[in-house]
């Protein structure tokens, strides 16, 4: 058996699916882009997109609802200087292709550009980090439903204090594939699958809940025995702690972030700061800071997209790009933005492979990918060993950022007060408030034991929403305000 080069064969599956089917070739994206290229733009691209998913969620023992459904459709885009023209069909036609070339073509004054010639076709470098599966079928409907049924088995079997156990099954099977003006063609498969459980305990009358769960770009067979007994340990003894929980104190004090899934407040208050659009237009509190310190020695922060198998990461980016490993922020000085290519072109820098777009109906934007902190040299235990009096906070539920400012407001789902280096009691309540790019000037101790999310994390900016992941290792932060309900 012959086996064709990845990059081949995902821009294979992507014709076989967006164009063959309705009679359309390489020509036809051609022509379009030439249509588009009579106009002086700077840049045009098309991008097509195929979507199955599926969705199963469990509560009360039962299957409460299970969905499916198929999008696809096409987005033309034609750039010049900073404005962008876009339109989008779910009708992948000859004639809604031209349709929207006149259309976004208009963006720029009439009259021929130098060349309306597309040049040769040159395929998009890419990687490959994940198989190019689709886990929808990778199991039936009934083992699905048995996964659901046997996580919340297990989860009731736990405690006799559980009352409540929900679940959740999603898969997505995403191919995508783009036509650039400069004769780039690329394409992608990508697989995407989330577990996720919820449980809610009570005891005395009190009632908390927990969660865990995880993901990637991976098949449904990842989710073995032990995954799941992973998942409920997590949840369960989220929930049981919290029960124990008592009022956060509040005012300004050392606080110290686990490891993982915590990076969410690096990629909110730090990394949306490190977007190319921001600081372009002069709106971040990173703007203007390149080759300055922005953190305290040690702090060093990537974005990296090429992570086998993590929910963030990509062969190629949304505009053809091969994803990349970006270092941002290094030893405390920032070196680095993430980047589309229009924000990139008109910052004289090239892009990052950050390009994205929730589908084909929205316009690419820089997005962040896998962000996360490298380690340091010091032991967990170590770092909260050297709290007097302080918060260690190692889960977070949401929050909110000012990318202008840099403040930020965030909850702990779970936390701990510590008292002379040892650990008192759980609390709840807890907020962390601050300014990201201040924020990183206090870090004081960073932790041997970086980790990434589980594969959970969903970014929204301006009505997108895309998968993406975070990290860091255990971190201590001296002076954060922390809002408390004691």
């Amino acid at each position: 058996m012959i086996s064709r080069e990845p990059t081949l064969e995902r821009l294979t599956i992507a014709q076989n699916l967006l164009l063959t089917p309705y009679g359309l070739d390489e020509s036809h994206l051609t022509q379009a882009l030439s249509a588009i290229r009579a106009h002086k733009v700077d840049d045009a691209d098309l991008y097509f997109q195929y979507t199955r998913s599926e969705g199963w969620s469990l509560e009360e023992g039962i299957v409460k609802t299970g969905s499916f459904s198929i999008d696809q459709g096409v987005g033309v885009r034609a750039v010049s200087g900073e404005k962008t023209a876009f339109a989008y069909s779910d009708d992948i036609s000859m004639a809604s292709l031209m349709d929207a070339a006149h259309t976004v073509r208009s963006i720029a004054t009439a009259g021929l550009s130098a060349s309306t010639k597309v040049p040769a076709r040159v395929i998009a470098p890419s990687r490959s980090l994940y198989m190019g599966v689709d886990p929808i079928g990778s199991l039936d409907s009934t083992a699905k439903v048995k996964l659901l049924e046997r996580l919340e088995q297990q989860a009731r079997a736990k405690d006799p204090r559980v009352v409540q156990v929900m679940a959740g099954l999603a898969s997505e099977y995403d191919v995508v594939m783009v036509a650039r003006a400069d004769g780039t063609l690329a394409a992608d498969v990508r697989p995407l699958v989330r577990l996720s459980l919820s449980v809610i305990v009570e005891q005395n009358g009190r009632r908390e809940s927990g969660s865990a769960g995880g993901g990637g770009r991976f098949g449904l067979a990842h989710f073995d025995a032990e995954c799941l007994t992973g998942y409920v340990e997590e949840a369960v003894g989220s929930a049981l702690t919290n029960l124990e929980a008592r009022p956060a104190p509040a005012g300004e004090m050392t606080v110290v972030l686990g490891s993982g899934w915590p990076g969410i407040l690096l990629h909110e208050a730090i990394g949306h700061g490190l977007e190319g659009d921001f600081n372009r237009k002069g709106s971040s509190a990173f703007s203007g800071k390149m080759g300055k310190r922005v953190a305290a020695k040690g702090v060093t922060v990537l974005d990296d997209g090429t992570i086998a198998d993590r929910r963030g990461s990509l062969n190629v980016d949304d505009e053809g790009h091969a994803s990349q490993k970006n270092m941002l922020i290094e030893d405390g000085i920032l070196v680095g933005y993430i980047q589309d290519s229009m924000n990139a072109r008109l910052m004289g820098v090239a892009p990052t492979g950050n390009g994205r777009r929730e589908s084909y109906a929205h316009v690419p934007m820089p997005r962040m990918t896998n962000t996360y902190m490298l380690g340091g040299d010091k032991h967990p235990e170590e770092i909260v060993a050297s709290i007097k009096k302080g918060l260690y906070a190692t889960n977070f539920g949401g929050g909110q950022v000012d990318i202008t400012s840099g403040k930020f407001v965030f909850s702990a789902s779970q936390a701990f007060w510590v008292e002379n280096g040892k650990i008192q009691y759980p609390v709840k309540g807890a907020t962390l408030v601050g300014n990201g790019p201040d924020a990183l000037t206090r870090v004081s101790m960073i932790g041997n034991d970086m980790a990434l999310d589980p594969g959970v994390g969903t970014c929204g900016k301006e009505g997108q929403s895309v998968p993406v992941g975070v990290g860091q290792p255990t971190l201590r932060i001296d002076g954060l305000t922390v809002g408390g309900t004691a």
